[in-house]
C-alpha cells in the first residue's frame, strides 16, 4: 500500500491535464490535507491542485520520479523522488516526503529538499 501511495502522489504531480490532475489530487489527497515544504504551505484539494500548476510552469518539461522504494508504518508513509528533464538519467532537484493518512489518502503531508541546484 505505502508504494501505491507514493505512485499516485506522484502521478498528482506529473498531470499537467488541469481536469485529470484534479481528479487524481482528490482520489491521492483527503479532501483537507496539508502539504508544507520549505517553499510552499497549502490546504485543501484547490491550493494542492494551484502549487503543482505552479510547479509544473516553473519546470516545464520536468517530471517527478520516485527514488527507491516507499516505506511506512501504521498511517504513516516516507519516500523519496527526484524532478529532473524528462528521460534524464538523475534528477538535478532531489527531495523526501514524510506523509499520515486518513482512510488511505494523504492527511498531511511534509516535504524536505535534498538536493537543489545552486541559483
Amino acid at each position: 500500500m505505502t508504494q501505491a501511495i507514493a505512485e499516485a502522489y506522484v502521478a498528482a504531480w506529473n498531470e499537467t491535464d488541469a481536469a485529470a490532475r484534479k481528479a487524481k489530487i482528490a482520489q491521492a489527497f483527503a479532501a483537507d490535507a496539508t502539504y508544507v515544504d520549505p517553499l510552499a504551505a497549502v490546504a485543501g484539494h484547490a491550493e494542492v491542485d494551484a502549487l503543482i500548476a505552479g510547479v509544473q510552469e516553473r519546470f516545464p518539461g520536468f517530471r517527478f520520479a520516485l527514488i527507491g522504494a516507499a516505506d511506512g508504518h501504521g498511517d504513516h508513509v516516507r519516500f523519496s523522488w527526484g524532478l529532473g528533464p524528462d528521460g534524464a538519467a538523475d534528477a538535478p532537484i532531489k527531495g523526501t516526503d514524510f506523509c499520515r493518512l486518513e482512510d488511505g489518502r494523504l492527511k498531511t503531508v511534509t516535504g524536505f529538499l535534498d538536493q537543489v541546484p545552486a541559483a
